[in-house]
């Protein structure tokens, strides 16, 4: 069977055929275990993927949670703050007022004590003043019976004298 330009279908058909074998072949060896790595790669990296937005999400979680907690604290901190300050306004008023009450005591007892101290100066005044009457008063008649006594004494020897 000659066909006109040489064509033998025979040839034609175990071209066909062993490119056939040759295809299978190679699906089966390279395409096939190729395709299976890639599938499994790419189901790795989904899985990965997966997983590190599942860790994202919950990193999201406990930071929102964190931030929340935060929040609270501050805020309990805020309330802490305005009490102490409260209790230390308190104090601050209460030494204040005892300050100002033993302020009151130590001046009413330097008010009494000045009262004593001057009734005190004014009881030795009173008591000079009447010591200095008295040796005044002594020195006046003192001098008054001395004055009348030098007058006697003068008026006797004048009589005295007259006589003789």
């Amino acid at each position: 069977m000659n066909i006109p330009l040489n064509i033998d279908w025979q040839q034609i058909l175990l071209h066909l055929f062993n490119f056939g074998i040759l295809a299978a072949g190679l699906y089966y060896l390279l395409y096939k275990p190729v395709k299976d790595f890639m599938a499994k790669r790419e189901a790795y990296y989904q899985q990965m993927e997966s997983e590190a937005n599942n860790k994202i999400e919950e990193a999201n979680e406990l930071h929102s949670k964190y931030e929340n907690q935060l929040a609270a604290l501050d805020q309990e901190m805020e309330q802490k703050r305005s009490q102490v300050s409260r209790e230390i306004d308190v104090l601050q008023e209460k030494e204040i007022a005892e300050a100002h009450a033993m302020a009151e005591q130590i001046l009413t007892d330097a008010r009494t004590m000045a009262q004593q101290e001057k009734t005190r100066i004014v009881k030795e005044a009173q008591k000079e003043i009447a010591e200095m009457v008295s040796q005044e008063t002594e020195k006046l008649v003192l001098k008054s019976v001395s004055d009348a006594y030098d007058q006697f004494l003068d008026i006797a020897e004048g009589s005295v004298t007259d006589a003789s």
